[in-house]
């Protein structure tokens, strides 16, 4: 497991009942997840006095229950980075923490390159591995299909006292975009993708990530560099094994490129009893 044990600015205080209590900066945070199948040990004021607590519906989805006056958004600090977090409908805050294990070696990667990086980012959400990618040095290419998350990102780099740094924020379908950089010629040093379990292409077609993904990642391939640096698939679908991402590395991008792969499970500690929480899978392919 990759565990992303160096925050200051976040915490998993405790879990239990299928709920996680946690602590982003000094706003405290009640949220269902899924992995939880353990109970609460001791509900006590810690759990009740929350400032916010996401109840999910019988009919599918859920609302916020605020509890005490909150800002319409807040910042938290990872190391020199900083990002913008705000409660959303579909009880996420825009960042998943446990994605800094991913920061922290994709800026270690680049920082030591000891060469110019360019890095393209898809299916980016809020950007923060296009933050971190830029404060390592690279040149980013950040591609998210909504509009508003693609804002975020923007609001996130300048946050992070990186907005003159060379980064492109695209809206766009990311499908659609890889097609047209491989009719471009345009190449890149390391590509990073976090795809959807479910989804709809450009023209309707169904993204299932089990049948998607295998073919999408080969047409990246072709986009690489002549010596790419990394490739990173990051997913939270249910059921899908680390193994799986690791074979499929295997079959594209290792098998152009030689190189090593290592695959595994994201978690983030949990203080009160010192286990770590399972926070999705990840592969990644470099040099």
């Amino acid at each position: 497991m990759y565990v992303a044990n160096d925050w200051n600015d976040y915490e998993v205080i405790d879990t239990g009942d299928g709920e996680k209590l946690e602590r982003w900066g000094d706003v405290v945070l009640r949220r269902p997840d899924p992995q939880i199948i353990w109970p609460i040990r001791e509900e006590n004021r810690e759990w009740r006095e929350v400032h916010g607590h996401y109840h999910r519906s019988s009919s599918g989805g859920g609302q916020w229950d605020m509890k005490k006056q909150l800002p319409e958004r807040w910042t938290v600090s990872y190391d020199r980075l900083k990002f913008y977090i705000r409660p959303t409908n579909f009880k996420h805050t825009g960042l998943f923490p446990e994605q800094a294990a991913n920061w922290r070696w994709m800026m270690d990667k680049i920082s030591s390159a000891g060469r110019p990086i360019q890095v393209l980012n898809l299916f980016a959400y809020t950007g923060g591995a296009t933050v971190a990618a830029a404060s390592a040095g690279a040149s980013v290419v950040h591609v998210d299909a909504a509009k508003g998350m693609v804002q975020w990102a923007k609001e996130n780099l300048a946050l992070s006292e990186l907005g003159d740094r060379p980064v492109r924020f695209i809206t766009d379908d990311v499908f659609k975009f890889v097609q047209r950089e491989q009719r471009r010629g345009n190449k890149y040093d390391a590509i990073i993708m976090d795809p959807p379990s479910y989804g709809r292409g450009p023209n309707g077609e169904m993204w299932k990530l089990e049948t998607s993904l295998y073919p999408f990642v080969e047409s990246c391939l072709s986009i690489l560099s002549d010596t790419p640096l990394f490739f990173l698939i990051n997913s939270y679908t249910t059921g899908i094994s680390p193994t799986v991402l690791h074979n499929m590395l295997s079959m594209t991008v290792k098998r152009q490129y030689g190189g090593r792969i290592s695959a595994g499970e994201l978690g983030l500690p949990i203080t009160k009893s010192g286990l770590h929480l399972p926070c999705g899978i990840l592969g990644r392919w470099e040099e």
